[in-house]
């Protein structure tokens, strides 16, 4: 979330996005075996075999189980060695409908909203969006009444929303609203709404919503520094600056906080 409000801020050890290096043509076709070819070609050449070793290791014997391993060993070595997102998401979320766990398929359905949130390529949010849809609703189809899985669904439509489909943010608030009508008290959905509210211009929920999780929870830094946008948006600089520097005190890196100190200097 820092990232969406203070620009290029990159958080440490976050795993580069392969997509970002990935050619045109690969991004428009949106197929992640692209997205991955594009990826594995920046590796130096013993890991390049590695991967194709895995790749290929399903040949014989029981298919589903040599699947299941394969794919957390590409996820594993993604992430940890290669440190590329798009690869390590693709193959998390396919070793989860392999498993097909209410458990991994919320994991997966999460490591897809969770970079969602700052991406702003229309293509690779379509596509992220999309992943994560489909893991929440395989997640609901084992445990209807999960209101964190309603509520993450309701989040992808939100945020995989774009210029071409603003329709959805009003179908994402909409599965939320479901949880909340429900449980008033559910912070993580009175969040979300928030957000959707900033996303679609409904300054004043939005800032009803976020207050109520700011004030509830004051170390969340998404509700905290969301609840700042919202009032730089909506032209309140006094409180945008107290909410920044509200979120600045729970915040430990140096170069963040230069940022919001930067954030808070431009806003007196």
């Amino acid at each position: 979330m820092l990232i969406y409000f203070l620009g290029n801020t990159t958080p440490p050890k976050k795993p580069q996005a392969a997509a970002e290096q990935a050619n045109t043509a690969a991004i428009k076709k949106m197929d992640p075996s692209i997205i991955i070819a594009a990826a594995k070609q920046k590796l130096p050449v013993a890991q390049q075999s590695y991967v194709t070793k895995l790749e290929s290791a399903v040949v014989r014997g029981d298919v589903k189980d040599q699947q299941l391993k394969v794919y957390r060993q590409l996820a594993v070595f993604w992430k940890d060695s290669a440190h590329f997102f798009e690869p390590y998401a693709y193959y998390t979320a396919a070793a989860a409908k392999l498993e097909n766990s209410e458990k991994s398929l919320t994991f997966a359905a999460r490591q897809f909203l969770n970079e969602l949130q700052g991406t702003n390529q229309p293509a690779i949010k379509q596509w992220m969006a999309d992943e994560a849809k489909d893991l929440f609703q395989k997640a609901l189809l084992i445990n209807p009444a999960n209101d964190s899985s309603i509520v993450g669904l309701g989040s992808c439509y939100i945020f995989g929303s774009t210029a071409a489909n603003p329709q959805e943010i009003m179908t994402g608030i909409q599965k939320i609203l479901e949880v909340t009508r429900k449980d008033s008290t559910n912070m993580y959905a009175q969040l979300m709404l928030g957000v959707g509210g900033v996303v679609s211009g409904q300054l004043d929920k939005a800032i009803e919503r976020l207050t109520k999780v700011a004030e509830k929870e004051p170390d969340n830094l998404e509700a905290v520094f969301m609840l700042a946008e919202a009032y730089e948006r909506k032209g309140d600089n006094g409180k945008a600056v107290y909410w920044y520097g509200a979120g600045k005190k729970y915040m430990s890196n140096p170069q963040m906080v230069k940022e919001i100190d930067e954030k808070i200097k431009s806003l007196k």
